[in-house]
């Protein structure tokens, strides 16, 4: 009746032995280390940065723990400050030469001790919020009107391009506001107008009025293209401010939307505020440029000769050099998107660019110009121009839609389009809160937190022991599993801990013995009702789950609409409040049934169980107890 077949202990064996596995790498600590980025798109973090690291340590006669190529950055771990201190400054030496002119960016940082076999299983600890670390707050405000004036403004432009292609005659195009407005002279043209509306710009709905002797047609954004436009830009710019946070070397920034014209970033670890702000309202320009092909420039790029005049030299992604024209024919404000694509014959990968009507119009004569010729697309950031693509023209491009193909493999595709869409923001942002939360506080945050779930799970523990006796362990044993299982999900999932998280896990605790006290109380009815002490367990815990399982699915719901409305720390305490109400089911029932099944189940003349004092009546008006 109250047994286990060997597979279900199993699976708890091999659930408790991952939650362990995982639940490991949080107590190894935070060890001093040297994060090294890119600072340039062009510039690539490999192999082969990693081997110049190595090297630029060996020539310094450092040695460090471990040198290992994470994502988009190499880190190297080391056994104390000053030896960190010694391998920033010599790695600085051996990849930055000139501080003006960086390609990588050298940051102190923080990595976890975790050995090697738990990297490999991928077992990492989970990051740390602004409020345990330290670190920066930043709440921008961005100006959601800028980006549809800027959308209208487009409009304005194509939709005199449309209208001059189709030969439709009109009084002027003019914009107020959102709305774009036509003067037209007659009905017919007003009709053409319309159906060119319809046919060629759907985002736009149309209304008309008399005006004089003629018709004035008013085009205004739709409501739910407006709000594309908006979403857009958010989206935008959090990719741009997500890829200058990546020059302050920070492990785990929290860039986040609140709202619907508000972004919210954190930067933990990170203590100068000048810094930072001047990495998020940094700008970056786009230029379109021609190759100089000429024998000088040639001569030039191979470094025989000195750079034409009227010509500028400035590296490809690759690295090499490429000699372009100073001469600007189109800007990033011309291009209104960037999308990575496959050409339609060769299916090579391909970038699909959008430009406005005056970008298209300078577009087309340029290509018709210079056939055969290379272009270039030069990214400037701080003042360094950087060619991420330098195509050659096939034929005339028209309408406003390019594509560029050649060598591209599908990820330098996406990362061209990325960098040609987001090389700039998308709206203006500005700064309307900040502040500074200093290591020291975060390290009395986290000691605080932690000895207050301790406390609390040992005081439960305690008393649960004390009321309910064997019982009272196995349900203090499973309240230990329910907090190693709670913590092994938040580590798998890469979540960020923050205070809000560590309340959610004291709650947890609490919600989770109130299920095992169910599950006792359950059994000491049954017992008082003079069954067996087989029957009331089996009873106990069978009876008990339905109301277990109400309960927590009506505080799960809560928990749920807090992670669903909320944001910033009531999403931080609602994803641990979540996840502990479905660890404390599974450990509270199952882990502790297993328990019990173990200890009871194969006793099968079991005359009384350790739950604590059991009264019965009798029918004299006495009292019987049973332990």
């Amino acid at each position: 009746m109250n047994r286990y077949p060997i597979w279900k202990y199993a699976i708890l064996g091999i659930v408790l032995l991952v939650g362990a596995l995982y639940t490991l790498p949080n107590f190894f600590g935070e060890a001093p280390a040297v994060q090294v980025s890119s600072a340039k798109a062009a510039v690539q973090v490999n192999e082969a940065l990693r081997q110049r690291i190595e090297q630029a340590l060996a020539a310094a006669g450092v040695t460090p723990q471990r040198v290992d190529l994470e994502g988009q950055s190499v880190r190297v771990r080391f056994d104390s400050p000053d030896t960190q201190l010694k391998a920033r400054d010599a790695i600085q030496k051996a990849l930055v030469p000139d501080a003006n002119d960086a390609s990588y960016i050298v940051a102190l940082n923080l990595v976890s001790r975790s050995p090697a076999w738990l990297k490999a299983l991928h077992a990492n600890p989970m990051y740390l919020g602004l409020d345990l670390r330290g670190g920066v707050h930043f709440m921008l405000q961005v100006d959601i009107q800028a980006a549809l004036t800027r959308k209208a403004e487009a409009y304005v432009g194509d939709l005199r391009t449309a209208l001059r292609d189709k030969n439709i005659r009109h009084g002027g195009v003019s914009r107020e506001g959102y709305n774009i407005d036509v003067v037209l002279r007659d009905e017919a043209t007003l009709a053409a107008a319309r159906a060119l509306l319809a046919e060629q710009f759907p985002d736009l709905q149309a209304s008309s009025a008399p005006e004089g002797a003629g018709f004035r047609l008013r085009a205004s954004i739709e409501p739910q293209a407006a709000r594309r436009v908006q979403e857009q830009a958010l989206k935008q710019n959090m990719v741009t401010l997500h890829n200058r946070i990546n020059e302050l070397g920070v492990a785990e920034p929290v860039i986040q939307q609140q709202g619907l014209e508000r972004i919210v970033v954190q930067l933990p670890g990170v203590q100068d505020t000048a810094k930072a702000k001047d990495i998020l309202g940094r700008t970056a320009t786009l230029e379109v440029r021609m190759v100089d092909e000429s024998a000088e420039a040639r001569a030039a790029q191979a470094g025989r000769g000195p750079v034409p005049f009227g010509s500028e030299r400035h590296p490809e992604r690759n690295g090499q050099p490429i000699i372009v024209k100073k001469q600007v024919l189109l800007t990033g404000e011309n291009l209104t998107d960037a999308q990575p694509g496959f050409d339609g014959q060769t299916q090579e990968p391909s970038v699909n660019l959008t430009l406005d009507a005056k970008g298209a119009r300078i577009f087309r004569d340029i290509t018709r110009e210079s056939v055969g010729r290379r272009m270039a697309i030069v990214l400037f950031e701080k003042g360094r121009g950087e060619v991420v693509t330098a195509p050659v023209i096939r034929a005339e491009i028209g309408g406003g839609r390019v594509q560029i193909t050649g060598r591209m493999t599908t990820a330098e595709a996406h990362d061209t389009a990325l960098l040609l869409r987001a090389g700039s923001l998308a709206a203006p942002m500005e700064i309307i809160e900040e502040f500074t939360v200093g290591p020291t506080l975060g390290a009395d945050n986290i000691e605080r937190g932690i000895d207050s779930v301790l406390w609390g799970l040992a005081v439960i523990a305690i008393f649960m022991c004390l009321y309910y006796l064997l019982f009272g362990l196995f349900s203090s044993v499973a309240l230990a599993v329910n907090l190693l299982l709670l913590v092994a999900v938040l580590s798998m999932l890469q979540a960020t801990l923050t205070l809000p998280g560590i309340a959610a896990m004291a709650l947890a605790i609490g919600v989770a013995i109130d299920s095992n006290v169910l599950i006792n109380e359950r059994i000491r009815e049954e017992l008082r009702s003079g069954v067996s002490a087989q029957v009331a367990i089996h009873t106990g815990y069978e009876r008990a789950w339905a109301t277990i399982l109400d309960s927590n699915v009506t505080t799960l719901i809560a928990g749920l609409a807090l992670l669903t409305f909320g944001s910033g720390p009531v999403r931080g305490f609602a994803v641990v409040h979540c996840i502990g109400i479905l660890t404390s089911m599974f450990s509270a029932v199952f882990f502790s049934r297993a328990l019990v099944n173990l200890w009871y189940g194969r006793r099968k003349r079991l005359k009384s169980v350790s739950i604590g004092q059991v009264w019965k009546p009798q029918a004299d008006g006495a009292a019987a107890k049973t332990n």
